[in-house]
């Protein structure tokens, strides 16, 4: 028995069958390049007898993608068979597939023939296939409701006159893999001429069982597994080709088999996939899912930041993913949020992190996503006094209704005083484009509000501000009886800000 499983893909044929993902000709051959830089073993590039378009697809790849055997598919036709050499005899290592449904729903309500019948068309085709290639695959459809000794029949039949692959398809994901697994086993052990040919399975996944029978074919004996990218394909879809993958990579003690895959690529592969058939991967799916390696729950968190083992049984830069992802939310811990700080440039102690920590535990329980702006706002906010850098010394302005507002801004910098002057739309317009010009920043106000906090015409009126500053949006705030210097303040506290944020060793720690 080979210690390597032989990969098939059929994103191109199977896959293409998923409703709303029918793929250009240029599209089938940019993911078939992709999938030869996977390093898969076959790709069953399309059905060439379906269209003009789907032949010409299937020969445009079996001319320019080196590396895997082209293989189309064709029913027990001639026409089809014809069409299939036509598209892949100019590929280096071309294959033939041929299918025939033999179960007995299939017969009776499809083909309406008796199994003598179906019995003589299948070796028919495939001696017909073997006239143009050598490497001819079949494929009795409906295998897994197929009556067992008539399987064994049409597999020792196909395989005498030159099948040198059976594949055996759970075509409507009816099989459980026990007994999936037993049927291959038994394929093995009683069809006399088996070591003749691989076997080969195919499954579906309207019970969700794909990959679990996939496996448990594996296991049992099959030594070629067809699959799809991201599982798709008709209805429910197709095994997964990067679940079963790293199922054998990861479980090699169980397995004791490999593929040929360079697993680094999968995720790259699963997004191409996804980019052109428009069909988005949900983000809790297995090993390329978004949230495949992220972690939200404090405990897994906290294992993880110890010791990747503990909650990862591989690492997602084994399958292209980038690294793990930490997830502040509502059920993270402190050694989480005391990492990410860390990776903001934040060395917060004990007590600064407990501060910061609960600060943290409201906002998470208000929104669902935290990010990193979230956090330097609780840092800079809550535990960070600024030694300012700009402060302001004075200000004057000038407008009235039918003249440009003008402002002059002087600020203190270091232990100089500089100056500017601007107009604008408004007087606090003119206040800030002066204070850029002092800065040389250029904030963009994106949000401002004003509130009174106390009470009578002498009232303190307090202003907040957000500010899109070198790619970053920032909060502001700034109180004064007088609101065009309280505007202003609040300004000058973003820019104290951004300049402080590449200069943590000026931080005063509260």
């Amino acid at each position: 028995m080979k210690d390597r499983v032989t990969i098939f893909d059929t994103t191109l044929r199977d896959g293409e069958q998923s409703p709303g993902a029918s793929l250009q000709k240029n599209e089938k051959l940019e993911i078939a390049h992709q999938l030869a830089r996977l390093g898969v073993d076959i790709i069953e590039a399309g059905f060439p007898i379906a269209s003009p378009d789907d032949l010409e697809a299937v020969k445009q790849i079996a001319k320019k993608v080196k590396g895997p055997t082209i293989c189309g598919l064709a029913r027990s036709l001639k026409k089809d068979i014809d069409a299939a050499y036509e598209a892949v005899r100019f590929a280096k290592r071309s294959r033939i597939h041929v299918f025939l449904a033999t179960s007995k729903i299939h017969m009776k309500y499809k083909l309406k023939k008796a199994e003598e019948e179906i019995l003589r068309q299948a070796v028919k085709s495939v001696k017909y296939a073997k006239r143009f290639v050598d490497d001819v695959e079949f494929s009795p459809e409906d295998a897994s409701r197929t009556e067992e000794k008539f399987l064994y029949r049409v597999v020792e039949a196909v395989i005498s006159a030159g099948a040198k692959t059976v594949n055996i398809p759970d075509t409507v994901g009816y099989a459980i893999p026990d007994e999936f697994g037993r049927l291959i086993y038994n394929i093995i052990n009683k069809v006399p001429n088996i070591n003749k040919a691989t076997i080969s399975i195919h499954c579906h996944n309207d019970l969700g069982l794909a990959v679990s029978n996939s496996l448990a074919a594996v296991n049992n004996g099959a030594r070629q597994v067809e699959c799809t990218i991201n599982g798709i394909g008709e209805r429910a879809g197709n095994a997964s080709l990067e679940e079963i993958v790293m199922a054998i990579n990861t479980r090699r003690d169980f397995f004791n088999l490999k593929t040929s895959i360079d697993t680094k690529l999968l995720y790259e592969t699963s997004r191409m996939v996804s980019r052109l058939t428009g069909i988005n991967v949900q983000p809790n799916k297995a090993i390329v899912g978004m949230n495949a390696f992220s972690h939200e729950a404090g405990i897994h968190q906290d294992g993880i930041l110890k010791k990747a083992i503990t909650y990862e049984i591989m690492s997602p830069s084994d399958v292209g993913f980038g690294e793990t992802k930490l997830v502040l939310g509502k059920h993270s811990g402190r050694h989480a949020l005391s990492r990410r700080f860390e990776k903001l440039g934040y060395k917060l102690s004990k007590a600064q992190l407990d501060k910061a920590f609960k600060r943290f535990k409201i906002l998470a329980d208000k929104k669902k996503n935290i990010f990193d702006e979230d956090l330097k706002a609780i840092v800079e906010d809550e535990l960070i006094i600024f030694a300012e850098r700009y402060k302001l010394a004075d200000l004057y302005i000038k407008g009235g209704t039918k003249e440009t507002p003008y402002a002059k801004v002087m600020l203190k910098v270091a232990k100089k005083t500089k100056e500017a002057e601007a107009i604008g739309d408004g007087p606090v317009d003119a206040c800030y484009k002066a204070v850029d010009k002092i800065t040389k920043e250029s904030g963009r106000l994106i949000d401002y509000s004003i509130r009174s906090i106390t009470s009578g015409k002498d009232a303190l009126g307090e202003v907040s501000v957000k500010v899109r500053i070198r790619n970053q949006v920032l909060t502001g705030r700034g109180t004064s009886t007088d609101i065009i210097e309280a505007s202003v303040k609040a300004y000058l506290n973003v820019m104290n800000k951004i300049a402080y944020r590449h200069e943590p060793k000026l931080w005063q720690w509260t």
